[in-house]
């Protein structure tokens, strides 16, 4: 039990604070707390934010550089990432890292395709450049939506491998085509009995393509990853298969599976990494994918999340820290599939982490979670915890993007932001260089 004090819980914060100073930070404590973990679990607030993207850049910078870390795993597609990992690795016909960032137009394609994650690939391409291949850092996807795309990787592999097994694999792979590119078509028909499930024919292939490991075996550099990749996509083809129907059982159903998917892909990767240098990963996605579920509302839903997974099978390995803001501008859409905006950020509700963080008049700053001290007891108590994803609904915010957490439980280190601005995506529509009209700027709540 600590002393008695007598500072407001906002003194309680600034007293703890760790401030970020300079353009780029001091993020030398950070490195001290995180230790020897080889799992970091770098979140955001939102999908749209240019604080939230460099800071896990240059973060990431610095555990790759100084402390041996070996891969970025991201909130993406995994064959739209492997793109990217190629491109790193100096393994690809792309040119330049734009030309690497190609391979993300699915929506929200400024998620990836931005001014950070541009910067990021460039530094991680020279980073690469002249070591060899167990000292050089990867990219890769831990996302399912990538269905067709993630058929036509497998196919392109058994085209170069195996022709039969090729033929077999179409065969298998024909029961989406009467659903055109959309795959919740596809899963709403199959869930409800208006055409056959493709699930015996996914988990058949997967099954065949793990069986023929040994006929596969790799002959020149990258031979393994590429067998390694076909693996992943029929894996991912299978767990997508089932995301699309569980779409229509309700959310839990789904979140469920995603996330699981997203931490089953995590331990591949590890796992596959073991085989050729000790493997240490960065992993970035939205706070409420790796902030501890079981500390928030979701567990009372019945969610689970990467951040609870990890910690399960990797607690004493793994440092999850997430990033919050009070106020500014932030890259979103207005509904699902709608052009991307420079919207405004409302100023965080009264009772908020974020208001909280915003009274101690520190502009920018680090909490370490795990110290046993008067600001970690007072974020073990619940509170509204802002989430902001690709859609910003201000109109609705309470009821669209808050939930109630324990911060401290939550998270090993947090990070705030006091006034932050939108991402740049590399395709900016009039829409977002014009940004919110000020005169629209919501006054009240």
């Amino acid at each position: 039990m600590s002393a008695i004090t007598t500072l407001s819980p906002s003194g309680i914060i600034r007293e703890a604070a760790t401030p970020l100073t300079g353009t780029s930070g001091n993020f030398d404590p950070l490195l001290e707390w995180i230790g020897d973990a080889s799992i970091v679990l770098l979140g955001e607030a939102s999908h749209g934010t240019h604080e939230f993207y460099k800071t896990r850049a240059e973060i990431t910078k610095r555990l790759i550089s100084e402390a041996g870390f070996t891969a970025v795993a991201v909130e993406a597609d995994w064959p739209d990432a492997y793109r990217v990992n190629r491109f790193v690795r100096g393994d690809t016909l792309d040119a330049e890292a734009v030309e690497a960032l190609n391979g993300f137009q699915r929506f929200p394609t400024w998620m990836w395709r931005n001014a950070d994650v541009l910067d990021f690939i460039g530094w991680l391409r020279s980073f690469n450049e002249h070591r060899d291949l167990p000292a050089q850092a990867g990219f890769y996807g831990l996302d399912l939506y990538s269905l067709h795309a993630s058929i036509e990787a497998v196919l392109r592999f058994l085209d170069g491998v195996d022709k039969e097994a090729a033929a077999r694999a179409r065969r298998r792979y024909a029961c989406f085509e009467h659903f055109g590119s959309d795959p919740s078509a596809y899963g709403y028909s199959a869930e409800f009995g208006l055409s056959q499930s493709c699930e015996q024919e996914v988990v058949g292939q997967l099954v065949e393509l793990r069986r023929n490991a040994g006929i596969y075996s790799p002959s020149k550099s990258l031979a393994e990853d590429d067998y390694f990749y076909a693996v992943q996509n029929a894996r991912l083809i299978k767990n997508a298969e089932e995301y699309y129907r569980a779409m229509f059982q309700g959310r839990v159903s789904s979140w469920n599976l995603r996330d699981k998917h997203m931490a089953e892909t995590l331990d591949a990767l590890i796992e596959h990494q073991r085989q050729r240098q000790l493997p240490k990963m960065v992993v970035w996605a939205h706070n409420s994918h790796l902030g501890d579920a079981r500390a928030t509302e979701m567990s009372e839903q019945g969610e689970l999340n990467v951040g609870q997974l990890v910690r399960e099978r990797h607690f004493a390995e793994s440092a999850l820290i997430g990033f919050t803001t009070y106020s500014g501008t932030v890259t979103a859409a207005s509904d699902w599939e709608r052009p991307a905006e420079r919207k405004r950020v409302r100023p965080a509700l009264a009772g908020s982490v974020e208001a909280l963080f915003h009274e101690s008049n520190v502009p920018r700053f680090m909490l370490n979670l795990r110290a046993e001290d008067e600001s970690t007891e007072l974020l073990r108590e619940t509170m509204l915890e802002r989430a902001i994803g690709v859609v910003y609904l201000p109109e609705t915010e309470r009821f669209s993007h808050y939930f109630q957490a324990r911060v401290a439980e939550q998270f090993d280190v947090i990070i705030h932001f006091d006034e932050t601005r939108a991402v740049e995506p590399l395709e900016r529509t009039p829409r977002w260089q014009t940004g919110e009209p000020s005169e629209t700027y919501p006054t009240g709540l």
